[in-house]
């Protein structure tokens, strides 16, 4: 059972206020964070050093196994990162609105576009106020999915891909991903994009703890903890879900939410000004 939304704490202007704190992301959603953000430190780490091996270590190889203990980590990981990138796109039928976000952008949208801009402004310093979403903001949507879902798509098909050429012929792994060798025209060119890769989705990574702390102290709305908890909080009071800029592209966002998880019809926006 989902838990139950705050109670909102009134209207303005035809805007939906905010409640002080609104159920987002569901466990699986939370957990499928949780061991990517792993998954990926270790294959981060791993894959340099088997890019860049250790120095030589004395005695007999098979003694201490230091390169064959660092690839078993990474190939454990990789399948880590992989089962949990699965389970995470099959759950997008079952969760709510806010698990398959990351997943599409209405990139067709001319309102789209311009709640993009306000969101690049905001980061960049030149707007003094950013709008609310109970979600992924516009800005975010747009980095996950052409970032971090298709810059993990790619490792995954370039990993296993360099993974098949040390299986055996028939294998499920030399099934499905042995032609990117091919693709790439050489082992040693896929390896290079695999490794670059790698940098790309640490690039967002870096930026990715940079936005969330920033909003989380000069946006006043939770995010690291939502991640922990599932709970979006608001911390200032009767916070509208919208931007004070452009009003109208935000109206009944919060009735949409509630809507869902109460499976009832949408109010439209004029009817939500008369409350």
């Amino acid at each position: 059972m989902k838990p139950p939304l705050s109670p909102p704490t009134g209207h303005s202007h035809g805007l939906t206020r905010a409640p002080k704190a609104m159920y987002v992301y569901e466990w699986p959603v939370r957990v499928w964070h949780w061991v990517t953000t792993l998954a990926i430190f270790v294959l981060a780490v791993t894959g340099y050093l088997i890019a860049k091996p250790l120095h030589s270590v004395g005695g007999e190889a098979s003694d201490s196994w230091v390169n064959g203990w660092i690839r078993t980590i990474h190939f454990v990981a990789a399948y880590g990162l992989s089962v949990a990138f699965l389970m995470r796109v099959l759950w997008i039928p079952f969760g709510n609105a806010h698990s398959r976000e990351i997943f599409w952008v209405p990139l067709w949208k001319a309102a789209y576009w311009k709640e993009l801009l306000q969101e690049v402004r905001w980061y960049g310093l030149v707007k003094k106020a950013p709008a609310k979403y109970v979600g992924h903001n516009p800005l975010a949507r747009f980095s996950m999915l052409f970032m971090f879902v298709l810059g993990t798509l790619f490792l995954i098909f370039t990993g296993f891909g360099l993974y098949s050429e040390g299986t055996a012929a028939g294998s499920w792994q030399r099934a499905l991903f042995g032609w990117t060798s091919s693709f790439a025209g050489s082992s040693m060119t896929l390896r290079t994009w695999h490794h670059l890769a790698m940098y790309y989705v640490l690039a967002f990574s870096v930026i990715h703890m940079y936005l969330v702390l920033r909003e989380d102290i000069m946006g006043r709305t939770s995010m690291a903890s939502t991640m922990v908890s599932g709970w979006r909080l608001f911390r200032d009071e009767g916070t509208d879900i919208d931007d004070a800029e452009e009003p109208a592209i935000r109206r009944g966002i919060e009735a949409e939410v509630r809507a869902e998880e109460a499976k009832e019809p949408v109010p439209s926006p004029a009817a939500q000004g008369k409350g």
